[in-house]
């Protein structure tokens, strides 16, 4: 036995001398791996810092911290006076601002809740945005999968598009009516972008709804209780033609700018000007929003801090008098509703020569079959009308600056025009049986057309014998329209508002050659009114076309909301100039004089010899048919005071009965009447009783 235990303790002595040896050397190992390690780490990210630092902060700092907007006020519309025509009326609202990386599931809680309290309008509502609400309850979507077959290996996706069909498909499937007010909430939510702020309820909302969902707001994250605007007219929605419109925060972007808007800020429920004004100058109108920076932690936002409190939208100024406008509006309606025959509207433009200033623009759509009469001022920029013999004041200009026949030397006779057996002729001289000399002056006075044809034919190098045919080469019409184009007729004016007609042209092919005397004397090419007090405002201020233009000035707002400083002015556009020279100018200014003053008995005018102020002026009426029925279409020219032109009216009457043919005149005696009763005083004038027939050829002069 004491053999066996010094055995054993000999064994013990013999191993423990290696142990002893070993463990310092296996820590010391480890220990020096870990020390790489350390190494390792505190060098990766000593190059993290000094090589990535900064990039790695900003990513840090743009997925941590970001930017939400809302929207502001747009800017206001005010007439030539400083009288708002369109503002901006606020409602109490209830939005919604989508926080960062929302579950559906989250937003249907809220919807459901948010519908306890706000009753919503469910008109919209799509059967496939009723089915995804049903289908965001986790124990529906199970209980409906549970119905299909087929499932077994498919992924997540499919099995919902699968339950979705079954649902399209399920004719007893049906909302109640508390689910569908929920159901609305949550398209609503669904449809915003993280962060951005949609309505839920932009108008109508109660003041127990806004008081009940005050007090569960901490239960409804991102539901605010804020205000909306929407646009508001003061003075009356007949300016709303003009002005255009603005879609809703329901309507959202127009589906054919969706892109484009997108691309410049603009979120997809946003509202903005579709139409006119609105749209022409969105860029000013729309103002800037809101920022707010908000830090995100996960799907919930921490921290708010307002960074820009956003800028309403610059007003429009307008050229347009308000008062003159609801007046000018009332006549022409007028002026329609006794109308007899077939008349399919009413329109009249009045504005200044000098600026291309437009002081007010009014018409009527009239239905012949139902007598039905309808606002559309814009029928003046986008109506064509073959207005008859006002043209002919850029025919015997054309005709002077073509050379056929020159101030010295502009007599022709007035007879029956023969083209191979089709004859055609002045109103006073129909059978030709009257030998009549009249000079270029005079052939406007009492609107020839036998002069205008000669003209034509003149400019076509054509050598007229009564009964030949009519062997014109067909580029007479693009001569004749040539110099109509000048002044602004068949072209586009340049108006600052989108949608405008060029007018219409007639077929210019050899078949239709003889068509190019009608368009001598306005009886062929449609044009629209504002075409047509163009041309009479190059004539009235000396030869300088100018385009049109409603907007007067943009301006910003005062402290108190009130129009504010003047931010730019639109100044007068010029399109072209007129090359005649100033006796080639009178000429044709004193016959438009002669036509209301004259002593000749076939003068036209006469009727508006009253009007004071004097004008001049060219009336006209075209043979014209409706539906396979005569009709006479009046239109009329003019501007006054003919020595010192201030104001341009031009209107436009088609398909009148031919008892109608004063209707006209009578109209514009009473735009007259307004204009300087509620536009300018008579009293602003340097010669406000003498009419001559010189002054516009001195303003001629003077634009030489």
């Amino acid at each position: 036995m004491k053999n066996f235990y010094n055995r054993v303790s000999n064994r013990n002595q013999r191993s423990s001398g290696p142990s002893k040896s070993l463990i310092p050397f296996r820590l010391n190992f480890l220990f020096i791996i870990v020390a790489l390690l350390f190494a390792a780490l505190i060098g990766q990210l000593a190059y993290l810092q000094i090589i990535y630092g900064s990039q790695l902060k900003a990513e840090v700092n743009s997925t941590d911290t970001t930017i939400e907007t809302t929207n502001v006020q747009r800017g206001m519309v005010y007439d030539s006076n400083g009288k708002v025509l369109v503002g901006n009326k606020s409602h109490q609202a209830i939005s919604y601002t989508k926080g960062v990386s929302v579950l559906s599931t989250d937003m249907y809680k809220i919807a459901n809740r948010l519908g306890k309290y706000l009753t919503v309008s469910t008109s919209s509502l799509t059967p496939r945005q009723a089915i995804d609400y049903y289908l965001t309850d986790p124990k529906r979507l199970k209980a409906v999968e549970n119905k299909l077959s087929g499932t077994s290996g498919m992924s997540t996706t499919q099995k919902y598009n699968k339950a979705l069909s079954y649902l399209e498909n399920d004719s007893s499937f049906k909302l109640t009516k508390t689910q569908k007010n929920a159901a609305e909430i949550f398209a609503k939510m669904s449809g915003a972008y993280s962060l951005s702020t949609t309505y839920i309820k932009d108008s109508g909302v109660s003041n127990k709804e806004i008081a009940e969902i005050g007090e569960h707001l901490s239960e409804m994250p991102g539901v605010k209780v804020g205000t909306s605007w929407s646009r508001d007219y003061p003075n009356g929605s007949s300016i709303k033609s003009i002005i255009g419109t603005v879609s809703s925060e329901k309507t959202g972007l127009p589906s054919d700018q969706v892109n484009e808007l997108l691309a410049q800020g603009y979120s997809r429920n946003d509202s903005v000007g579709q139409s006119y004004l609105e749209q022409e100058y969105e860029s000013v109108l729309r103002g800037t929003k809101a920022e707010k920076q908000v830090e995100v932690s996960g799907s919930t936002i921490t921290k708010e801090a307002k960074k820009y409190g956003g800028q309403k939208g610059d007003n429009l100024q307008l050229t347009i008098n308000s008062t003159f406008q609801k007046q000018l509006q009332s006549l022409v309606h007028s002026a329609e509703s006794s109308a007899g025959g077939y008349s399919t509207g009413t329109y009249a433009i009045v504005m200044n020569p000098n600026t291309g200033g437009i002081i007010g623009m009014a018409g009527v759509d009239r239905n012949p079959s139902t007598g039905k009469i309808t606002t559309n001022a814009l029928g003046t920029i986008n109506s064509d009308i073959v207005m008859g013999s006002v043209v002919k004041g850029a025919m015997v200009s054309g005709a002077l600056m073509d050379g056929v026949i020159t101030p010295s030397n502009n007599t022709l006779t007035d007879k029956v025009i023969n083209v191979g057996g089709v004859k055609k002729a002045s109103w006073f001289n129909k059978s030709g049986s009257a030998s009549i000399a009249l000079n270029a002056s005079t052939a406007l006075e009492v609107s020839s057309n036998s002069y205008m044809m000669q003209l034509a034919m003149k400019e076509a190098k054509f050598n007229y014998v009564s009964g030949s045919a009519l062997t014109m080469s067909t580029s007479i019409f693009d001569k004749e329209r040539g110099y109509f184009n000048q002044f602004g007729l068949g072209v586009n004016t340049g108006i600052d508002l989108p949608g405008e007609s060029t007018g219409l042209k007639g077929s210019s092919t050899y078949s239709h050659i003889g068509n190019a005397l009608d368009l001598s004397f306005g009886n062929y090419d449609a044009y629209t009114t504002l075409q047509v007090a163009q041309y009479m405002s190059t004539v009235a201020n000396g030869g300088t076309r100018i385009a049109p233009h409603v907007v007067q000035s943009i301006r910003g707002t005062k402290s108190d909301g009130t129009l504010g400083t003047v931010k730019s002015t639109v100044t007068p556009k010029v399109l072209n100039r007129i090359d005649m020279t100033a006796a080639q100018k009178k000429l044709v200014t004193e016959g438009l004089y002669d036509v209301v003053h004259g002593t000749n008995t076939y003068k036209t005018g006469a009727e508006l010899a009253s009007i004071s102020p004097g004008i001049s002026a060219k009336t006209g009426t075209a043979e014209t048919y409706y539906k396979g029925h005569s009709t006479v279409t009046l239109s009329l020219a003019s501007y006054a005071p003919s020595n010192d032109p201030q104001v341009v009216v031009a209107l436009a009457m088609p398909n009148l009965s031919t008892s109608d043919e004063d209707n006209n005149m009578k109209l514009a005696k009473q735009i007259y009447a307004a204009y300087w009763k509620t536009v300018q005083s008579t009293s602003t004038l340097t010669n406000p009783t003498k009419a001559t027939s010189s002054g516009s050829a001195v303003n001629t002069s003077a634009a030489n």
